[in-house]
């Protein structure tokens, strides 16, 4: 089996700029693409995983996500990275009309979308990553028993400052950005080969 790090896209690899509703409102990180390339040099599969109830609360349609996803998938390929797979949840429990409005396993923090990559590119949930700018990415990590990080870009600064005191478990690390992230996970990949 392989071992994936698990990203999350608005507030992690890319500017969180609300509700991305338009393909000219994506703004990568400067950094994201050398910590995918640092990912893709390794044996770690680079997986973008992401929640838009944008499309069930009617802010866009779903074929948006697909344009916004081409658009990443082209920046970052000109910088030589590239995301192995690519998973969204089009949900949301309460907004909406069916079938967008659903109480699905694939939001996260539901475990649906990892459960299907695991499946489909045979990854060990376990020995792998989460890397999000919300505390809900770190509930996904612990949700099926993977290593959580909290990056401070996005939501990450004012969730850890204002609400960590309520959380039932800590990240496994917490990391400025996604790159210093990744750094950290590949330094956590020797470690544990050598243990």
């Amino acid at each position: 089996m392989t071992r994936a790090v698990f990203m999350d896209r608005d507030g992690t690899v890319s500017d969180e700029v609300g509700y991305l509703n338009h393909v000219s409102r994506l703004r990568v990180f400067p950094w994201s693409a050398e910590a995918i390339r640092a990912l893709n040099a390794s044996p770690l599969m680079a997986i973008l995983v992401t929640n838009q109830a944008g499309v069930a609360r009617g802010y866009f349609k779903e074929e948006m996500i697909g344009a916004v996803h081409d658009r990443l998938v082209d920046e970052l390929g000109r910088e030589g990275a590239r995301l192995d797979a690519i998973y969204y949840c089009p949900h949301h429990p309460t907004a909406g009309e069916p079938p967008y409005r659903s109480d699905c396993e694939c939001r996260k923090p539901r475990p649906g979308m990892l459960v299907r990559a695991g499946l489909e590119h045979g990854v060990d949930l376990r020995a792998s990553y989460v890397v999000g700018d919300k505390y809900s990415d770190v509930r996904l990590a612990h949700a099926v028993g993977a290593t959580g990080v909290l990056v401070l870009t996005g939501y990450g600064q004012g969730e850890y400052e204002y609400e960590r005191t309520t959380w039932p478990r800590e990240p496994d690390h917490v990391a400025a950005t996604l790159l210093d992230a990744v750094t950290w996970v590949l330094a956590e990949e020797d470690r544990r080969s050598r243990a």
